[in-house]
C-alpha cells in the first residue's frame, strides 16, 4: 500500500502534480481524508460527519475515542463499505451473459417467451401474449434479454464502467434498487408509449439510470462534469436516430428514474437518510405500478 510520506502534506498541491488516490495511485480526485489528508476515490472514500475519510482511519476509529467496531466504514450514501465493491456489478453482467447464451442455444422460442410485449398474438389464431395478458414478468425478463453481440457487448461495457463506481460510492443494497427500479421504469415507459405488438428487450433502460445517477454522483463530488455530458449527449444521439430500431422509452424512463433515484441517495440529510432514500425507491416504484396498472386497463 502507497503512502503520503509525512514531510509531503505540508507541500501545495501544485508541487505535486494531479492528486491520485493513496490505495489507487491511478486515480485522480479532488477529495482528501479529513484526518490522514491523504487524497481518496470514490471507491475508497467514506462518509463522516465532517467530510470523508479513508477506510483506514475509519478502521483504527482514529481521535474518535471509540473502538474500531463503532466506526464501520460507510459510503458516500451510507451503505457498508465491501470488500468487493463491485460483486453485485459482476453478478448482473453474468446474468445477462448466462442469458444471452442460453438465448443462442434455444432461440426466438425463448426470446418470445421473455421480452417486453404490450399485447400480441404470435401466430394467426394463437392467443393474445404479453403485459397485459397478466404477463408482467416480462417487464422485469425483458431487462436482462439480449440477441444481438453489439447489443450485450454496449450494454456490458456500459454496465461495467458505470456500475463499479456506482457501486462503491452507494452501497450495494442501494446500488441493486437503482439498477432494478431504472430498468423497470425504462420497461414500464416502453409499455405505455410504444406500440403494444412490438417487442422490446436489452439492459438499456437500466444502463440509462447508471449514467443518469453517474452525473449526480460527480456533480456531488465536485468532479469535471463535461466527460459525463459528452457520453449523454452521444447516447440521446443514438436513442433519437432517424433510422428506428431502438426503443427510445426505454432510455428516457430509465434515465429518469435513474437521476431522481441518485438525488435521493447522495443529497438525503444525514439525520432522515434511510427515510429520504427508500422512500424515494418507493415513489419511484409507485408511479411505475400505477403507469402499468393504467396501460392494462386500456389494451384489455
Amino acid at each position: 500500500m502507497d503512502e503520503q510520506p509525512p514531510g509531503a502534506r505540508g507541500q501545495s498541491a501544485d508541487a505535486r502534480g494531479p492528486l491520485g488516490c493513496y490505495r489507487h495511485p491511478g486515480r485522480d480526485t479532488g477529495i482528501r481524508c479529513t484526518r490522514c489528508d491523504r487524497p481518496i476515490c470514490t471507491e475508497c472514500m467514506v462518509s463522516a460527519s465532517v467530510g470523508f475519510q479513508c477506510p483506514d482511519c475509519v478502521r483504527q476509529g482514529s481521535g474518535t475515542g471509540h473502538g474500531p467496531a463503532a466506526n464501520q466504514p460507510r459510503t458516500l450514501a451510507g451503505g457498508a463499505v465491501a470488500a468487493d465493491p463491485r460483486l453485485v456489478t459482476k453478478i448482473l453482467l453474468g446474468l445477462n451473459i448466462a442469458l444471452f447464451i442460453l438465448v443462442k442455444v434455444k432461440g426466438d422460442s425463448l426470446v418470445n417467451e421473455l421480452l417486453l410485449l404490450g399485447r400480441a398474438n404470435f401466430y394467426f389464431g394463437g392467443p393474445p401474449e404479453g403485459v397485459a395478458e397478466g404477463q408482467w414478468y416480462r417487464l422485469v425478463t425483458s431487462m436482462f434479454l439480449h440477441q444481438e453481440v453489439w447489443h450485450i457487448a454496449f450494454n456490458m461495457m456500459g454496465l461495467w464502467w458505470l456500475g463499479g463506481p456506482l457501486e462503491a460510492a452507494l452501497g450495494r443494497a442501494r446500488y441493486l434498487a437503482l439498477y432494478l427500479l431504472s430498468g423497470l421504469a425504462g420497461s414500464a415507459l416502453t409499455y405505455w408509449l410504444a406500440d403494444p405488438t412490438q417487442g422490446s428487450l436489452g439492459a438499456s433502460g437500466a444502463i440509462f439510470g447508471l449514467l443518469g445517477a453517474t452525473a449526480v454522483l460527480m456533480r456531488r463530488l465536485n468532479y469535471d462534469m463535461r466527460p459525463v455530458f459528452a457520453l449523454l449527449a452521444l447516447n440521446l444521439v443514438f436513442t433519437f436516430n432517424p433510422w428506428g430500431g431502438i426503443a427510445w422509452q426505454a432510455h428516457v424512463g430509465g434515465l429518469v428514474a435513474g437521476t431522481v433515484i441518485a438525488i435521493a441517495m447522495v443529497h438525503a440529510p444525514r439525520g432522515r437518510r434511510a427515510l429520504v432514500q427508500y422512500g424515494t425507491c418507493a415513489l419511484v416504484l409507485a408511479v411505475t405500478v400505477v403507469i402499468v396498472v393504467a396501460r392494462t386497463v386500456a389494451l384489455t
